[in-house]
């Protein structure tokens, strides 16, 4: 397409148009959302790994939720500042595809726990204990 044609068209800079988006939509972000949204990034990356750095909580196992926590909310951070996902963009098909990709995700990550935790239980090498009860 030329930049000669249609009445309304007008040449964006460095090929940065507004597709079929609008300029009104809300579809790109501005400067400030990028750099909202980089922020909020190197935040939600730099607490838990003073978390862990520092070892704060004292508890693994509460550490590890709470880096699980941030982890969520970084997701959510990204998927709004940087891939601009909202419930109005492409007539709600991004909000469905994005559910259906969490439930596979929450699914194999799951699926996955369950069977390395069960391998760990089944699989662990029997103690020298052990070993001296059983011997024929």
């Amino acid at each position: 397409m030329s930049l000669a044609t249609g009445a309304g068209t007008h040449a964006e800079p460095h090929g940065h148009g507004h597709d079929a988006h609008g300029p009104g939509t809300g579809a790109h972000g501005s400067f400030r959302s990028y750099m909202t949204g980089f922020v909020l990034s190197v935040i939600l990356t730099a607490i838990p790994f003073w978390l862990v750095m520092s070892d704060v909580l004292g508890n693994a196992v509460h550490t590890t939720l709470i880096i699980m926590a941030f982890a969520v909310v970084q997701i959510v951070v990204h998927m709004i500042y940087f891939l601009h996902m909202n419930t109005k963009s492409e007539g709600g098909w991004t909000i469905l595809a994005l559910i259906f990709t969490l439930t596979l995700v929450v699914i194999t990550l799951t699926g996955s726990i369950w069977v390395m935790y069960h391998l760990n239980n089944n699989m662990m090498p029997a103690s020298p204990h052990d070993l001296m009860h059983h011997k024929p």
